[in-house]
């Protein structure tokens, strides 16, 4: 017999608390393009390199112009998403599976002359048969005969990036489909060898879709949060399509900021008011800012990079964007009126100093707020959203709805702010807003800022009964920016 359980006498049980929510990537930029790369299944792709971008999008396209101004950045961002607006109707389309190096071998296709399979294009089923692939030299090759024997129903490559092949229908919108490959009725089955049926790793096939807006894009985009900053790579962008994504921008929730590029030189007239800057202004948009570039369509993408490689958790790691550098992009050479017009205007610029420097200039948001306190506000709201969320939510007991535990909430909440502090967001000063709590205005916030709760004993009877605590109030001193200097010299003689 085994004897008795040691559990009787000496009963030890493991609990482990749960994984704590992951503060949101202030990082990451979405930059939208309407290049049929990406399909609209897939929709986004994340890159870490501008290699890995020209990797999928070549050189050229505009998906990579912007991207490259973005990695361009000293020090360089990590994260970057590139995702698919459809600006016009797409073409139905069939992703066949990873064909193993063994299984490119030009042996395995060099001996069949009588090739066929089945594939079904926009609700027409076509057979293709007698395909010959003996004097093929390589992958692209194949992919050639397949082309050859689809005619004008639709189109096959060889996608030497993820080592497949690709069908595609010659036509676009709704009604645009390509089905899996199947079996033919007589001769060579290379429908498996393909890898375009369902068996053998083929995607599921992609149906064609009509043409949609840029709003209707970064709103889809939007059901993601693994986004922060958002731009368009597209100069068939309207000033329209600009408008309305940045109306949504400035009521996403979870919070964004959205990046415009100008090159319309009229944005440099004082007395013009149509320009898109200046629509922006008038709009009072705090999350859309513009830069005006006469050489680079993407500028914008180069602020991104810059700001984006801010690491809150660190120490004294906050910027400004003033003074702040482009690579990549040329700078303006401005006079003093189109520099003061662009000022006025809270339209960005990268521009030549007298002294062979260039900087960007000033860093604000269409409606004149300094980007770097909206992106640093933006971290500090969700910092402290999650970790209040993670203390309720990894209690292995509870907070009780007492003074005590209420102060565990403000003790949460102080300790993101003293990370604010440490990041540079924060900093101390002399409080200028409304009395708080025990805090008056003008007094001295030495630690940069105040967290208060009131009493339970306050709350009222529906609050009580709902569980919910008493509204924490957090006073906090933006650190700020020194851009400008003013010196007197006095000389005696």
């Amino acid at each position: 017999m085994p004897g008795l359980s040691v559990s009787d006498v000496v009963n030890v049980q493991v609990s482990l608390t749960p994984v704590a929510a992951a503060v949101r990537n202030f990082g990451s930029l979405l930059i939208l393009g309407s290049s049929d790369i990406i399909d609209v299944t897939e929709r986004r792709r994340l890159y870490s390199s501008i290699d890995a971008v020209a990797a999928d999008f070549g050189t050229s396209a505009p998906e990579y112009l912007a991207a490259n101004l973005f990695f361009a950045q000293r020090p360089q961002p990590s994260m970057l998403y590139i995702g698919r607006w459809a600006r016009t109707a797409t073409a139905g389309l069939l992703h066949g599976g990873l064909l193993a190096t063994s299984e490119q071998a030009l042996s395995l296709w060099a001996t069949i002359a009588n090739g066929a399979f089945k594939v079904t294009i926009d609700g027409v089923l076509k057979s293709l048969t007698a395909l010959n692939f003996s004097a093929v030299t390589n992958m692209n090759g194949v992919a050639s005969v397949i082309n050859t024997a689809l005619g004008v129903a639709g189109s096959c490559v060889w996608n030497a990036v993820y080592n497949r092949f690709d069908i595609k229908s010659s036509t676009t919108g709704s009604t645009s489909t390509v089905s899996y490959a199947t079996s033919p009725s007589s001769g060579t089955d290379i429908s498996a060898q393909l890898r375009l049926t369902a068996a053998s790793g083929a995607s599921a096939p992609v149906d064609g879709i009509a043409a949609e807006t840029a709003l209707a894009s970064a709103t889809l985009h939007a059901a993601s949060s693994d986004w922060y900053g958002l731009l368009i790579a597209d100069t068939a962008a309207s000033s329209s399509d600009h408008l309305a994504v940045a109306g949504f921008v400035e009521g996403a929730n979870p919070s964004r900021v959205y990046g415009v590029t100008t090159q319309d030189a009229s944005t440099l007239v004082p007395s013009t008011s149509s320009d898109l800057a200046s629509q922006l202004k008038a709009l009072n948009y705090s999350r859309t800012f513009t830069q005006y570039s006469s050489s680079s369509a993407y500028a914008a993408a180069s602020i991104f990079g810059r700001a984006f490689t801010v690491d809150f958790a660190a120490n004294n790691t906050t910027i400004t964007l003033m003074y702040k550098s482009e690579p990549s992009v040329t700078a303006e050479t401005l006079n003093e009126t189109q520099a003061a017009a662009l000022k006025a205007k809270n339209c960005n610029v990268f521009v030549n100093y007298n002294n062979s420097t260039a900087i960007i200039q000033y860093g604000t948001m269409a409606n004149g707020f300094f980007f770097d306190e909206v992106h640093g506000t933006d971290w500090l709201q969700n910092d402290m959203q999650t970790a209040i969320y993670n203390a309720l939510y990894t209690s292995p007991t509870k907070i009780p709805q007492t003074d005590a535990g209420v102060n565990q909430l403000v003790t949460v909440a102080s300790q993101s702010c003293e990370r604010a502090v440490k990041n540079g967001l924060v900093a101390p000063g002399v409080w200028t807003g409304p009395d708080l709590g025990s805090l008056s205005t003008n007094d001295t916030l030495p630690s940069g800022f105040y967290v208060f709760a009131p009493p339970v004993a306050s709350q009222s009877s529906s609050d009580r009964a709902a569980r919910k605590a008493p509204t924490l109030q957090a006073a906090i001193k933006l650190a700020g920016a020194i851009h400008i200097a003013n010196v007197l010299i006095n000389v005696n003689r």
